[in-house]
């Protein structure tokens, strides 16, 4: 395949953006955001800027609120200060020519009291998911979270609001609702992790219900268009997130209801485990939604260069999105283009402060091309 004819490398036009090509940066989150402000800084402008050649950048996972951090390190996107920051990442993207979404984060139960001044993480009920967190004492076992109140989800659904609204003074293109990878979305979604017996528990759309009371008013903010969101299907055994005979049911309705909407994307992740001794799940998620979903289909997981190519080609994705290989090459879609080899990551630092394993991963030299 030469480099000009590949998929990936093609432009494409998203609602009303024109992506300069097919590659996608996929949310990453990296814990450099080591102040208490939970603010962007000088090391985040770089890094995403040597990232720009992206079609579209989707941001690491950045909180609503402070009731929604999980994590040390991760940066918000809830109040002026961090909205400004993100501002000077924004613009360095854009010139670039680059396009990049900020993907909006609860996590719910997949927390920590101390985060929350001794209180209790909120999620859809009182389960606790039995997993870790990183905390600054390190990893640390989750506790039993608090079962949200309706006047709580009413408080957490303006807080999506009032990120959205931080995201446009922060000069993004648009949002992505993180809706995947056992996080507060996904808890409501899951039968075992949401008992609830009101509207917002006890069959498929009453658990689908907050997400699109979220999204709704998401709409208030931001053109459908400029709206995208991230899914997981076949995600299991992870972050407390146990699958039922009822999980596909659950996303082929909720991304069934999405052709309503005229969305940016939806962005679906490929299994994180294997999956093909669960007859209830889906072994090749983009396949299965393709046909379901009838507007932009992002696909995620461990693609490369060439079955990046051959999802696109046959017609399964629209964009594919890359993580990883984004991490080691910040200048990804050149590499596809002229076919260099790709760097490997350092998986120690994915995590970790400072430069290292972050901004110091350099491009392909030319000059090495033999």
């Amino acid at each position: 395949m030469q480099a000009t004819n590949q998929p990936l490398l093609q432009p494409f036009r998203m609602g009303d953006l024109n992506l300069r090509n097919r590659v996608v940066m996929a949310p990453l989150t990296r814990s450099r955001a080591d102040n208490k402000r939970r603010v962007p800084t000088d090391l985040h402008v770089e890094y995403y800027k040597q990232r720009a050649g992206a079609g579209l950048i989707i941001s690491e996972g950045a909180q609503v609120s402070e009731r929604g951090i999980g994590y040390i390190n991760t940066p918000g996107i809830h109040n002026e200060e961090q909205a400004e920051a993100w501002k000077k990442v924004t613009d360095a993207v854009h010139e670039e020519g680059g396009r990049m979404f900020v993907q909006l984060w609860h996590c719910g139960r997949i927390s920590h009291p101390k985060f929350h001044d001794g209180e209790k993480p909120l999620a859809p009920s009182a389960i606790n998911p039995n997993t870790q967190v990183f905390t600054d004492e390190g990893l640390q076992p989750t506790a039993e979270p608090k079962e949200m109140s309706i006047q709580e989800i009413q408080q957490t659904i303006m807080e999506f609001r009032n990120a959205a609204v931080m995201a446009k003074k922060a000069n993004f293109d648009g949002i992505e609702l993180h809706a995947a990878n056992g996080y507060l979305f996904h808890q409501f979604f899951n039968k075992n992790a949401n008992l609830r017996t009101d509207d917002y528990g006890g069959n498929i759309p009453n658990r689908a219900r907050f997400f699109f009371d979220v999204l709704e008013i998401c709409t208030e903010v931001w053109a459908e268009n400029r709206i995208g969101c991230h899914f997981n299907p076949s995600f299991t055994d992870k972050a407390g997130i146990t699958a039922t005979d009822e999980t596909i049911a659950t996303f082929d309705y909720i991304i069934d209801k999405l052709n309503a909407y005229n969305l940016a994307y939806v962005h679906v992740s490929e299994p994180f485990t294997d999956v093909s001794d669960i007859p209830y799940l889906e072994k090749e998620v983009a396949k299965h939604y393709r046909p379901i979903y009838k507007g932009t289909l992002m696909a995620n997981k461990d693609f490369d260069r060439e079955s990046g190519n051959k999802i696109i080609e046959e017609g399964i994705a629209d964009l594919v999105s890359f993580g990883k290989l984004f991490i080691s090459n910040p200048d990804l879609p050149e590499r596809f283009r002229n076919k260099w080899p790709t760097a490997e990551w350092d998986q120690d630092t994915f995590y970790t402060s400072g430069p290292k394993g972050y901004t110091d991963y350099p491009p392909y030299k030319k000059e090495e091309v033999s």
